[in-house]
C-alpha cells in the first residue's frame, strides 16, 4: 500500500496540466490559456517602439501559418520603456502598421513590478524572466513550458517552427 501511494505521488505531478492563466484582451474581453489546451501557444512580450517591433509581421505570419493548430499571443509591455502610453495607442499603431489579427493582451508587466501571473509562474517555476522585448515562450498543448527564445530569434525562425511542428505532429 505504501509503495502504491508513493508511486501515485510520483506520477501525479507529471500527469497534471500547468495552471491556466487569464489575460485581458486589447479588444475587450479576455483570453484564457485553458481555452487553448490541445494547441501549442507561443507567448511573446512586445513593445511598439522597440528595434524588434518589425517582428510583429513575423508573428502575424506565424499565426496565419498555424491558424487553428497553434496560437500566437502578443503581450504588450512597457517594462523596458518602449511601449506606447495606452492600449488604444498600441492597438491603433499595430492596426496601422502590421494589420494584426492575432490575439493581443492589454499592456502587462512581464519582468518588473507586479508581473502578470503567467510571467510570475514562468519566473518561479521555470526560472525565466524576459530580458528585453520580443522574448518568446512556447507552451505545449497542456500549457507546460517547453522552451524560450530571446529577442534576436525571429518568431518564424526554424528553432521555433520546428518546436511547434513537433508539438502538432500526429
Amino acid at each position: 500500500m505504501r509503495l502504491l501511494a508513493a508511486l501515485l505521488l510520483i506520477a501525479s505531478p507529471a500527469a497534471a496540466e500547468a495552471p491556466a492563466f487569464s489575460f485581458a484582451s486589447i479588444d475587450g474581453g479576455s483570453y484564457s490559456t485553458a481555452d487553448w489546451r490541445g494547441k501549442p501557444v507561443l507567448v511573446v512580450n512586445t513593445a511598439s517602439l522597440c528595434g524588434f517591433t518589425p517582428q510583429y509581421e513575423n508573428l502575424q505570419e506565424l499565426a496565419d501559418r498555424y491558424e487553428g493548430r497553434a496560437v500566437v499571443l502578443a503581450v504588450p509591455s512597457d517594462d523596458f520603456a518602449q511601449e506606447l502610453a495606452s492600449e488604444a495607442e498600441v492597438k491603433a499603431y499595430c492596426d496601422a502598421n502590421f494589420d494584426l489579427t492575432l490575439p493581443m493582451t492589454t499592456i502587462q508587466h512581464v519582468a518588473k513590478g507586479q508581473v502578470h501571473p503567467f510571467y510570475g509562474w514562468l519566473r518561479d517555476a521555470h526560472g525565466f524572466v524576459p530580458g528585453w522585448n520580443f522574448n518568446k515562450v512556447l507552451l505545449d498543448g497542456k500549457g507546460e513550458f517547453i522552451q524560450s527564445w530571446g529577442s534576436a530569434t525571429k518568431p518564424d525562425a526554424r528553432p521555433i517552427t520546428s518546436a511547434i511542428d513537433a508539438l502538432i505532429a500526429p
